[in-house]
């Protein structure tokens, strides 16, 4: 078909990349975009699912296998160690073989996993089977990340991927609320299998992206197969003229034809911007998932209530997560990214030193320091561990997009193996959360500067225009 541009010239049938580019970006959110959005939010809502779940469930492990705090910290960082490998290895993959096909094998990996997790015997096979699993989960939402942004237009690009990606929130939210339902169901020794074969829902999810999901139209270009592209492009375009939608208007962007050269990931421009984003991936997740992975297990050890409880106060927190979530994404597209991002790392940051101090020299105990604090914590630490997924991939151009994304979430996952273990460390031999606490302020405050002063604004921009 023939198409045309906000000028009114006439597209040929067989577009250039820099038609492509154009074109999606002057497309409406449609239908379209919201089937896209289906599968791979499915695919990340598990993915959050599967690797909180073991905070949900380790309340029930400590139960069956006697764990001390050493091991369980071993067990909550089992997957994020797999997450690292999994987050470089699929980066590469996706900008090879594509966006679409990477994805659907890293959902296999981990949703195969978690059904292992739920039939083993002992602990060290649950901890093998969560550090495959976890290449499967590091891989899949960045390469979601990555390929949604690529449909959709800059002008309501943070709204859209904002809301998106709010279903890792419902994942987080999800996970200790179908702990508690376990525990209450099924009791501590079968809960926790019962809750890791939940987790592997998602084969059935990569069936159907395997069979539905589009290839980004924008990587198609990128690769040569541009007739590939324009029949997508030109099938959005329908779609809109069906529905009575406008395009919308746009300017021309250019696409340079580069060679995909993944050490530019560290020069020039580029090399600023990833010393950023990776600052935010390993700062977020590690006050984040420092923290999370240890709450119930806290609000028990520490505070002194009963498991169901302490699952209870974990869904409250998931819930304020998710409220942040939506009120960030009515705003970032008008207030920015910086005020949003480097904000919520110093408010993360007053939270934890405001814990050090009354859980430390004023000697307060109890769980209610512990709730108060940390979900201020994750107010702050909300606003990046979901806007870094939004605000990396608009950093870079569409040849190593995917691989960008990728290696900054592969600091997620080593912020995230570590934290757990050092909080373990320090219970096991100090039994003083205060320090671990002052850790945290420590993360947020160094993540805020950088943020503030070194950030670039992306809001309202082409995914063109940002990266040559």
């Amino acid at each position: 078909m023939t198409a045309t541009d906000s000028t009114g010239d006439s597209v040929a049938a067989t577009a250039t990349a820099d038609d492509i580019s154009t074109r999606i970006d002057r497309l409406p959110f449609l239908p379209y975009h919201w089937r896209i959005a289906g599968i791979l939010g499915t695919g990340t809502l598990f993915d959050a699912f599967d690797s909180l779940s073991i905070g949900a469930a380790l309340t029930m492990i400590i139960a069956t296998f006697s764990l001390d705090f050493r091991s369980a910290g071993t067990l909550i960082s089992a997957a994020f160690a797999g997450q690292f490998v999994g987050a470089i290895a699929f980066g590469y993959i996706g900008e090879r073989i594509g966006r679409k096909w990477a994805f659907v094998v890293a959902l296999t990996i981990f949703g195969l996993c978690s059904i292992a997790a739920a039939l083993a015997q002992s602990v060290d096979q649950i901890i093998v089977a969560r550090v495959i699993q976890g290449v499967g989960l590091g891989a899949e939402v960045p390469l979601a990340a990555a390929l949604f942004t690529e449909f959709v237009r800059g002008s309501a690009r943070g709204r859209f991927i904002m809301i998106y990606e709010s279903v890792f929130v419902w994942g987080i939210f999800l996970a200790p609320v179908a702990g508690l339902a376990c525990y209450a169901l099924f009791g501590p020794a079968l809960g926790w299998r019962v809750l890791f074969a939940l987790g592997g829902l998602p084969l059935i999810v990569a069936a159907i992206a395997a069979w539905r999901l589009p290839e980004s139209p924008r990587w198609l270009a990128s690769k040569g197969r541009l007739a590939e592209a324009e029949t997508m492009v030109a099938d959005m375009e329908d779609e809109a003229q069906r529905l009575g939608k406008k395009l919308l208007p746009t300017h021309r962007v250019t696409v340079a034809p580069q060679t995909t050269r993944f050490s530019e990931l560290f020069r020039g421009i580029y090399g600023k911007r990833t010393f950023v984003v990776w600052t935010m991936w390993f700062s977020a997740y590690f006050i984040s998932n420092g923290f999370q992975s240890w709450a119930p297990t806290l609000y028990m050890k520490i505070g002194g209530l009963p498991a169901s409880s302490a699952l209870m106060l974990t869904i409250l927190s998931g819930a304020v997560q998710l409220a942040t979530c939506y009120v960030i994404a009515i705003s970032v597209d008008k207030h920015g990214r910086r005020p949003w991002f480097a904000g919520g790392f110093a408010l993360a940051a007053v939270a934890a030193l405001v814990g050090a101090i009354v859980t430390g020299p004023m000697g307060m105990r109890g769980w209610e320091p512990l709730l108060a604090c940390g979900i201020v914590m994750t107010v702050g630490t909300g606003a990046n561990s979901l806007g870094v997924y939004l605000y990396t991939p608009e950093l870079y151009p569409t040849r190593m997009r995917a691989w960008a994304t990728a290696t900054g979430s592969s600091m997620n996952r080593l912020g995230s193996f570590i934290a757990p273990s050092i909080v373990g460390w320090i219970l096991a031999e100090y039994a003083n959360i205060a320090l671990a606490f002052t850790l945290f302020a420590v993360v947020g405050a160094f993540a805020a500067a950088v943020v503030w002063f070194m950030g670039e604004e992306t809001k309202r921009r082409v995914l063109e225009e940002l990266s040559p």
